[in-house]
């Protein structure tokens, strides 16, 4: 598969420099490559592994940035939000 790097870093509002442009192509393809290759998952495939149960981390409240900090970094804000290209019609 054919991976257009410079679309993709469009999309993401990035910026990549011609001269890597085609390393950062071969590792999207190997990548994609990769998930491609996965198995599939059958009705009877377990996720859960009883001899080394998942422990989920306790949601505490920590530090964060401000809104204005956030805000000063977007590209585009309105009424205290980011405003983002529209993707669904």
């Amino acid at each position: 598969m054919k991976i257009d790097i410079q679309h993709i870093a469009k999309l993401a509002r990035l910026s990549i420099p011609e001269e890597k442009a085609p390393m950062f192509e071969r590792q999207m393809e190997e990548i994609v490559a990769m998930c491609e290759n996965m198995p599939e998952i059958t009705a009877d495939f377990d996720p859960v592994d009883p001899a080394h149960p998942m422990a989920l981390r306790r949601d505490e409240i920590a530090p964060s940035f401000s809104r204005e900090d956030i805000l000063r970094n977007a590209p585009q804000s309105q009424a205290g939000c980011v405003v983002v290209p529209r993707t669904v019609e």
